[in-house]
């Protein structure tokens, strides 16, 4: 395997032939990455900023099969989605945990009229979705997974259960209905621990970020570096466009324009508040506002994480949260708990991102179809390759995508499929402990080997799953010790994952291999101590050190709003 992001760039100039280059480093160019790697093709992944940083980082953290959209008649997706779902939590129990979700619920009989008229297409949305609607769709929700669901399914409590468990609930409810879905603190870790596993599984699959895809011609694609300011050929065979958003600018790059991506830009925000926390009880919130859109809120760590909105963009570049989205999402807190006060000066973080919906013409940005298809350009007189976009789809449903893309590529290629990610664990979820008692036995194991106390190797386990294991040992001896500014995070902590985690600037690991920027648990001094260990270890000089704080301050401050 290579380890280094120079022996990648330097075997690619000597070595440019590849079999399938996939552009975008998103959740789907990650997914057929690793599927790939498993079928033994060599494989090239390049990703022009982070890996996980566009439209997978911008999610509303949710693993799940989309209730809504059984009213557009998208059965075929929901299924796929709810089968996904509940392997993710077989293949990856780290960072895929169940999720109660309760819907407040203020109406009985809206929407059965209007609901029909929707799915045949009629109207652009139904009104006010009552109990029974709900009913049925929560019926056929569980009815999907009948015979394969861990998790329970799900219940209608009346107004005064309803009131007596949230007593801050807005009193105008008839009742609410709680069911399970689930969530994923950790998405970009995710993507990252799948290339790290696809990397390991082959010696022809590498990954790159912070290289792009700038032009090509014939037989040729040129790769640009976005650290060195250097290009570079290679010569594939197919190429996989994964870019999400950025799909029809790839394309376009490689001289073939599409109009492939109708994108919708969503917004979230994170708010630090114990009250709203407390209220939510563990359970996601899940409702529709006046508007008519399904929004949500659930407890995000020690925070809440608030979302979304859908509105139409042009652009998938330079998108942040806006002061009319906060309003709105701030807004809609109120339907639910009108007593409890959130306002700006609780909000943490915020994030946006573009979903990459296939263009459409629909009026309401809820209709566009949340499913997932390929779009293959065949070869011509100025290229010589197929590119397959992927365009579409859900985190939830990456697996399948992938599988999907996967059997066509091996099929132009003329390969055998030789395994199944099925049941494939990720990352740290292999061999991860899921009853208290292996939890009490494998902390223990670890705790013998390496004398670090089991409280802080419970942390790490939490953070990493099973890979805690490689981050206690290369702490041993190491003169560990915790942050002065952040003491639940030590220094042997940071340097493992900046050595072994393709790390290349401070905001990767700020924004997408911790939850330390989106849970608002930096300032400005953390910032700083953080980029002095991380520094170190890849070898920044004192100004290249600083540069890297400063810019990391920069973006945090203008994209993200936070307080430093």
């Amino acid at each position: 395997m290579i380890n280094s992001r120079q022996a990648s760039l330097k075997y690619y100039r000597e070595n440019p032939e590849v079999s399938v280059l996939i552009i975008g480093g998103g959740v789907n160019g990650i997914g057929v990455f690793r599927d790939l790697a498993l079928q033994g093709i060599d494989v090239l992944l390049v990703e022009k900023s982070d890996f996980a940083s566009g439209a997978s980082a911008a999610s509303s953290h949710m693993l799940h099969g989309g209730l809504r959209y059984l009213e557009n008649g998208e059965f075929r997706l929901v299924r796929e989605a709810l089968h996904e779902r509940n392997l993710l939590l077989k293949n990856a129990p780290h960072y895929a945990k169940p999720l109660p979700t309760t819907i407040p619920i203020s109406k009985w009989f809206s929407g059965i009229l209007n609901a029909p008229l929707k799915f045949l297409g009629i109207m652009d949305k139904p009104s006010e979705r009552g109990a029974i609607i709900i009913k049925l769709g929560l019926t056929m929700y569980d009815w999907f997974t009948w015979f394969d669901n861990p998790m329970p399914r799900h219940k209608f409590h009346s107004k005064g259960r309803s009131l007596q468990k949230r007593p801050k609930l807005n009193p105008n409810i008839v009742c609410t209905a709680t069911y399970y879905d689930a969530w994923m603190p950790y998405p970009e870790r995710l993507c990252i621990e799948m290339i790290l596993d696809a990397e390991t599984i082959s010696d022809k699959a590498h990954a790159l970020n912070y290289v792009s895809a700038v032009n090509a011609n014939g037989n040729r694609v040129t790769l640009h570096d976005e650290v060195s300011g250097e290009t570079f050929e290679v010569q594939p065979q197919i190429v996989v466009n994964a870019a999400g958003p950025w799909i029809d600018l790839a394309n376009t790059n490689m001289g073939i324009p599409t109009q492939f991506i109708g994108g919708t830009k969503g917004s979230h925000i994170v708010v630090d508040h114990p009250e709203l926390h407390s209220a939510t009880q563990g359970h996601e919130i899940f409702f529709e506002n006046e508007d008519g859109r399904i929004v949500l809120f659930f407890p995000l760590l020690d925070k809440v994480l608030i979302g979304t909105t859908d509105i139409p963009v042009d652009s998938p570049e330079g998108v942040i949260c806006t002061d009319e989205e906060i309003d709105y999402m701030l807004g809609f807190l109120k339907h639910v708990f009108p007593t409890i006060h959130v306002g700006r000066e609780h909000i943490v973080y915020t994030f946006s991102g573009v979903r990459p919906l296939p263009a459409s013409d629909a009026s309401n940005p809820g209709q566009i179809s949340r499913d997932h298809s390929i779009k293959i350009v065949e070869p011509n007189e100025t290229l010589h390759f197929p590119i397959y976009s992927l365009v579409g789809g859900k985190w939830t449903t990456f697996r399948a995508f992938s599988e999907q893309t996967t059997e066509k590529l091996l099929a132009r290629l003329r390969q055998p499929r030789r395994h199944s990610t099925r049941h494939l664990s990720i990352g740290g979820g292999q061999g991860y402990p899921t009853t208290n008692a292996d939890r009490a036995k494998w902390l223990a194991a670890l705790n013998k080997e390496t004398q670090i106390p089991v409280e802080r190797l419970e942390t790490l386990l939490e953070r990493y799953g099973t890979r805690a294991e490689d981050i206690a040992r290369y702490s041993v001896g190491a003169n560990d010790k915790p942050l002065d500014t952040l003491p639940t995070y030590h220094t042997c902590e940071l340097k493992f994952i900046a050595i072994h985690e393709k790390v290349v600037h401070l905001t990767d690991i700020l924004q997408r291999r911790s939850l330390l920027a989106m849970c608002g648990y930096i300032k400005r001094d953390a910032i700083g101590e953080i980029g002095q260990v991380v520094g170190e270890v890849l070898g920044w000089n004192a100004e290249q050190t600083q540069v890297e704080i400063e810019n990391a301050i920069q973006v945090l401050q203008e994209n993200h709003r936070m307080e430093l």
